[in-house]
């Protein structure tokens, strides 16, 4: 039994290298995709355009637009000269921010009156809006807790001290890099399987399977082992490249990621095998394994976390593999996250293993009898 598996296994892995489709899939779009999210795709946001409209003009206006300029997030600084200008610069998208300082601002900073500065963004973009007013509320509060200290005046009752753990600096590619372990591994995983019968199919050597003598679990095996393999090694080289090219650390178990991340290939791999199957064309198969791919993505929590969701698209998350590795990944990577948390978010994925291997075993036997 053994023989023939490791022969089929064999097998398995010259035709993945001699199909120039296959051999591209396997190769080319991990690497891409790892640069395009890993430097690409950031929530960060730096180098906003900024307008400044100063009707004050005095020192203490001044001093507020010069921090302004300073900060590096903050560039460039376009001057305006007449009001009309703020609805012409943020309609064209020429800025991201308008700092409006008005007339009596330094008289009211010295009276009774509160001094107000008004912050015009963007929302078109909210997400980015939202984090450009926190840049410049940052600006302003510095502004005024050196006013406050330089005219004797007592500072605020209750100050905020911010402390951000697991990522000190708030880094979103430390946040977008371990999930691009999850999110390519499920993709090269799903298209190597969902290719293999559907390229026997088409080369005409479908039908050999059908008379040599090889039981259903031994071509179910000899099928699922070179993707498990090929997963296995792409998770290595991006993880490797994570935490060695992007810098990302590394804080958890090696042996539990490498556990969550075999079960999860396996409940993975079952899926592309299901696909394959039910495909007569690789044409097919690869329709079908992006008709999967796409929602496993969005219900991963990979973008948008999963409890911002509508109760019944929860619920359909729950059968969804990619969901339970993504933590594991990223609480490893960010969290360093103890075997007991580990463990109870890999036990999940065994029955969705057990379930998709089944079914493609269920299917291996109906289309081979």
């Amino acid at each position: 039994m053994w023989g023939r598996i490791r022969t089929l296994i064999g097998k398995e892995f010259l035709a993945i290298w001699k199909d120039k489709k296959s051999r591209t899939v396997v190769i080319v779009p991990p690497i891409l995709q790892l640069l395009v999210f890993g430097y690409a795709a950031t929530f960060d946001v730096t180098h906003i355009a900024t307008a400044v409209y100063d009707q004050d003009g005095g020192p203490a206006a001044r001093d507020l637009v010069a921090r302004f300029e300073g900060a590096p997030v903050f560039d460039p600084i376009v001057k305006l000269d007449r009001e009309s200008e703020i609805a012409e610069v943020v309609d064209a998208k020429q800025v991201g921010l308008v700092v409006h300082v008005g007339s009596t601002f330094s008289h009211d900073l010295l009276g009774h009156p509160p001094a107000k500065v008004q912050f015009i963004v963007d929302g078109r973009q909210s997400n980015t809006a939202l984090i450009i007013l926190g840049y410049a509320n940052a600006v302003l509060d510095s502004f005024n807790r050196d006013w406050a200290e330089a005219h004797g005046m007592s500072p605020a009752p209750a100050s905020l001290v911010v402390r951000s753990w697991f990522n000190p600096n708030l880094l979103s590619r430390w946040f977008i890099v371990p999930g691009i372990v999850a999110l390519l591994t499920l993709v090269v995983s799903i298209v190597v399987t969902a290719l293999s019968v559907a390229r026997e199919r088409e080369i005409g050597t479908f039908e050999q399977l059908l008379v040599a003598p090889f039981r259903p679990i031994e071509i179910l095996i000899g099928k699922s082992a070179p993707a498990l393999l090929i997963g296995l090694g792409e998770a290595s080289g991006i993880i490797a490249l994570a935490v060695f090219w992007f810098g990302v650390p590394l804080r958890g178990s090696l042996p539990l990621l490498y556990l969550g991340l075999a079960i999860f290939l396996l409940s993975t791999i079952g899926v592309g095998l299901m696909i394959s199957s039910l495909s007569r064309t690789q044409q097919q198969a690869i329709f079908g394994a992006f008709m999967f791919l796409v929602p496993a993505v969005i219900l991963s929590g990979f973008a948008t976390p999963i409890a911002n969701m509508p109760e019944w698209v929860q619920v359909a998350t729950v059968v969804n593999p990619a969901r339970y590795f993504l933590e594991v990944v990223r609480g490893t990577f960010l969290q360093g996250m103890p075997a007991p948390l580990v463990l109870d978010l890999i036990w999940p994925m065994i029955p969705i293993a057990l379930g998709t291997l089944g079914a493609a075993g269920w299917l291996f036997r109906h289309r081979l009898q």
